[in-house]
């Protein structure tokens, strides 16, 4: 094994600090219970804030970016993982607080690992990534409500990003009739094959509605916010839910309280980066059964470590379809 590794490291301080892909010793790993041979990451909206410098997602220094990784035990001080196991981590202050998976080898607490599910691959787990498994988990909390396949469509907002390209997978995978929400014309065919009926304008959401507009949407996931989720849930119908997971629109949602008090319409929050053990390993296992592999192949890319800057001011300008996954060795 190699005494060093190459990271994607953040320098500076908060509001003020630069990004450049270093080679660091291994004595500079920050302590861990497993250290992990990491194969691969992937690109997230919160990984293009933290690599060009915005958003303040990043909350100590030096960190090494990256909010998601998988790869390989290689030592453990725990019985739960052993050498040789295959494991991954989403969210849980990686990137963050943590330094994360944009590099060769980390040292993670084993409360942020679970074990990759029977079935998939460590490119798969991370082509699913922290955007997949928010998606699994807005699936999970419209099923707690008690949300059910019928005549109504489901709205996916943001549809053509990550959040939204699995969303509308698993939607239709489970049998939802499936609205998909974007500004891209490009990407209608890319996500009728995800499993779209009905591709939605993104500009119609845009335009403010009235407090009440006609009950078009069973429910839906909306990683937008803004603009978008007031729309959304002004056309929600009567006992429908939103699960919300995103603000890429703004986090500033000028609505009423009309839709909550006059058609019990249901706002739930979704939180993927500190969801407890139990709720990871039961949405990963769901993922690795539910979320159709030729659809996952179908929305994923691979893409060097080396480009991770230049896709980061991509991500951010809506120009990514889809998930990228991040090969840390290129």
């Amino acid at each position: 094994m190699s005494s060093t590794f190459r990271a994607l490291l953040a320098e500076g301080a908060r509001g003020s600090y630069t990004t450049e892909i270093k080679e660091l010793p291994q004595e500079a790993l920050p302590d861990g219970d497993v250290l992990v041979e990491v194969v691969c990451s992937s690109l997230n909206y919160k990984d293009g804030l933290a690599v060009s410098g915005r958003g303040n997602v990043i909350r100590r220094f030096p960190m090494v970016c990256g909010i998601d990784l998988a790869g390989t035990v290689i030592e453990s001080r725990v019985a739960e993982f052993k050498p040789g196991d295959a494991v991954l981590a989403v969210g849980q202050g990686l990137g963050e607080t943590q330094w994360g998976g944009f590099s060769q080898r980390g040292r993670v607490a084993a409360a942020a690992l679970v074990p990759v599910p029977p079935g998939l691959s460590l490119q798969q787990s991370m082509a699913i990534g922290t955007a997949g498994f928010t998606a699994m988990l807005s699936l999970m909390a419209l099923e707690r409500h008690g949300i059910k396949p019928g005549e109504r469509d489901m709205l996916v907002t943001g549809a053509g990003g990550g959040v939204g390209s699995v969303a509308v997978a698993l939607l239709a995978a489970a049998g939802y009739k499936v609205a998909a929400s974007t500004g891209r014309p490009e990407l209608h065919d890319y996500l009728r094959e995800l499993g779209a009926g009905t591709i939605v304008d993104r500009a119609t959401l845009l335009e403010k509605p009235p407090p009440l507009a006609s009950e078009r949407w069973a429910g839906g996931v909306d990683s937008v916010g803004g603009q978008t989720l007031a729309s959304m849930l002004a056309a929600t119908a009567a006992y429908g839910a939103v699960a919300a997971c995103g603000l890429a629109g703004g986090v500033e949602v000028p609505t009423t309280v009309i839709p909550f008090i006059l058609r019990n319409v249901a706002l739930l929050g979704v939180n993927s980066v500190q969801a407890p053990k139990p709720l990871r390993i039961e949405a990963w296992s769901r993922l690795s059964r539910e979320l159709p592999r030729d659809k996952l192949e179908r929305m994923t890319s691979v893409e060097p470590l080396s480009k991770v800057k230049e896709l980061s001011e991509r991500i951010l300008a809506g120009q990514i379809r889809g998930r990228v996954v991040i090969d840390v060795n290129r």
